[in-house]
């Protein structure tokens, strides 16, 4: 039985950083074939994604998370891949909804999708006991919104879901566009003017290296000074103090009360000091940063009957053990260039 008195666990990695997030991918799997994240170059018909047997099941995933739970973990949320096109994610919803903290406390959970399939399964989501719902959108035009996302998908699509997790509560609603320069940094203040006033809180993120297949260069990326004179132009801003700490968006309002931005600038601003997020992709192998190259195997343990506490103990060593900082380090000289994991598969 929980003890409803006990103090917060504190599991620190070496820079002293506790472990309170946890990120869960559910499927590598995808509807868009984004270049940052999946080009279709790569991830072509002849891709093989994961078999349905490698696949954490859902009871795998609920028990792992009770015991995340109980070292600490505040927060979970569902990423991919599309996290949407595993069937009955729902179901996974309710079932971690129905958990508790350490202190036998509700937990928040919260989903990340490119909102294809948001309209029909917003009602759903909302049921299940999801808390919080953020949607990627690159691009306000049809021309910029296929090109990015290599698809004859629609914009439009994407809006009507935004609009249907709006009706059934799931608010506030925030919307992540990444800026790539020369492809869509003319969409800023289109999507700027679109959500003003709405409550929704739009969120603009540099364009990052992760992974190894999205050709990454400096001379790409938009950065978040950049972005914020460029929007201060048209709507002057100010500064708005965090929610918590390690808030990775830095928040932003329009001064005629029209709302609240944030920019999430990784690359020019590293915030590694304060990262608290471990990362369990789809095959059940633990990720200590968005940027790794290895992880440790969970699935394995979990399916041969490992107990509660043994799996507990490798993560704590996992987290432990933990020194990333590969944002802080991403410039220096003496950093060479290395296979990262696909954030298809570990989760955005």
């Amino acid at each position: 039985m929980i003890n409803d008195n006990r103090p917060e666990p504190f599991i620190a990695d070496t820079l002293q950083r506790p472990l309170r997030d946890l990120r869960i991918s559910v499927t590598d799997r995808c509807n868009l074939r984004c270049s940052y994240c999946m080009p279709r170059e790569i991830f072509g018909k002849d891709f093989v994604f994961l078999p349905r047997a490698e696949l954490l099941s859902f009871e795998e995933i609920v028990r792992l998370a009770g015991v995340f739970l109980q070292l600490g973990v505040h927060k979970i949320r569902l990423t991919g891949g599309e996290p949407l096109l595993r069937h009955g994610v729902e179901d996974l919803i309710a079932a971690l909804a129905g958990l508790r903290s350490s202190e036998n406390q509700p937990i928040e959970i919260a989903l990340t999708t490119n909102g294809l399939l948001l309209s029909r399964k917003a009602q759903a989501l909302k049921d299940a006991g999801l808390a919080r719902l953020t949607v990627s959108l690159d691009g306000l035009s049809e021309e910029t919104f296929r090109r990015l996302s290599d698809s004859q998908a629609s914009v439009a699509t994407v809006l009507e879901g935004i609009a249907a997790a709006q009706r059934v509560g799931l608010t506030p609603i925030k919307v992540n566009m990444v800026v790539k320069r020369g492809v869509n940094e003319h969409e800023i203040i289109p999507l700027v003017r679109h959500f003003r006033h709405t409550g929704i809180i739009l969120r603009f993120i540099e364009f990052m290296d992760v992974g190894t297949s999205n050709g990454w260069r400096m001379d790409d990326v938009v950065t978040a000074s950049e972005i914020l004179e460029t929007i201060g132009q048209h709507y002057p801003l100010q500064a708005v103090d965090a929610n918590y700490p390690g808030e990775v968006a830095k928040r932003w309002s329009f001064t005629d009360g029209g709302g609240e931005i944030g920019v999430i600038a990784s690359v020019t601003q590293a915030f590694c000091h304060e990262c608290s997020r471990i990362r369990l992709a789809t095959d059940g192998k633990l990720y200590t940063c968005l940027f790794a190259a290895q992880g440790v195997d969970l699935r394995d343990p979990l399916r041969h009957n490992a107990s509660d506490e043994a799996l507990s103990r490798l993560i704590v060593d996992t987290w432990g053990r933990r020194s990333d900082r590969y944002s802080q380090l991403r410039h220096a000289a003496t950093e060479a260039p290395r296979r990262k994991i696909e954030m298809s598969y570990i989760g955005g």
